[in-house]
Order: C-alpha cells, then sequence, then structure tokens
C-alpha cells in the first residue's frame, strides 16, 4: 500500500490522487496538515525521495519569499522549517517501500510503480 502525503486543498494532490484510484491503487491517505510530519519522519522520507529538504520546497509560496527565501540554512534546520510551515512542503508526496517521489506529475508517479 502507498503512502501519499495529502493537502486535500491542493489541486495537484488531488489530481494525483484521483490517478492513482483510477487505476485501482489502494493509498493511504495522509492529511500533513491534520498530521503533521514529525521531523524523523520527514527527515526519513527525504531518504526515500533521494532529496535534500530544500529540493520539497514550494519556493512561491509568500511565507517562503518573506520569511526564507535568500537565507541560508543547514538541512536540519530546514526540516524543523519545514515540519512546522507544511505548506511549505511540495505536494503530494507519495511513499512505497523505500522509495518516494513528489507526485505532481503522472511521469513521477508512473515512475513509482514501475520501479519494483
Amino acid at each position: 500500500m502507498l503512502k501519499f502525503y495529502h493537502n486535500p486543498r491542493c489541486r495537484t494532490s488531488r489530481a494525483a490522487l484521483q490517478y492513482l484510484r483510477n487505476k485501482n491503487i489502494e493509498v493511504k491517505v495522509i492529511d500533513y496538515f491534520r498530521v503533521p510530519f514529525s521531523e524523523a519522519e520527514l527527515s526519513d522520507v527525504l531518504v526515500r525521495l533521494n532529496m535534500k529538504p530544500k529540493d520539497i520546497i514550494r519556493t512561491q509560496e509568500a511565507l517562503y519569499k518573506s520569511d526564507f527565501r535568500g537565507r541560508s540554512f543547514t538541512d536540519w534546520e530546514w526540516v524543523r522549517i519545514l515540519t512546522e510551515n507544511p505548506r511549505l512542503i511540495r505536494r503530494p508526496i507519495i511513499v512505497r517501500d523505500y522509495k518516494a517521489v513528489v507526485g505532481d506529475t503522472t511521469e513521477n508517479i508512473d515512475r513509482l510503480l514501475e520501479d519494483r
């Protein structure tokens, strides 16, 4: 079963979830605004994504532009910032076993589904 870190207010996240449902793929939906990431959980997801925290930041968000753009933080500090400000996290994040993708395109989702 896939873990699907979801923001129900996000059109891209809703579309990705529908894409998986149309393929009859079972998913465990986690609304990470209601059930926030812990720092350990987000760190684990980053390992599965093979990404750094800066790679999953939504740089178009007003909060990023006003408070974080142009500033330097360590990976650990970014993880803390992202757990405290989940709207900065790209979405959806889909986890399957030991791998994960940002499911903002069907190509990314298909890559995860095909990778056995």
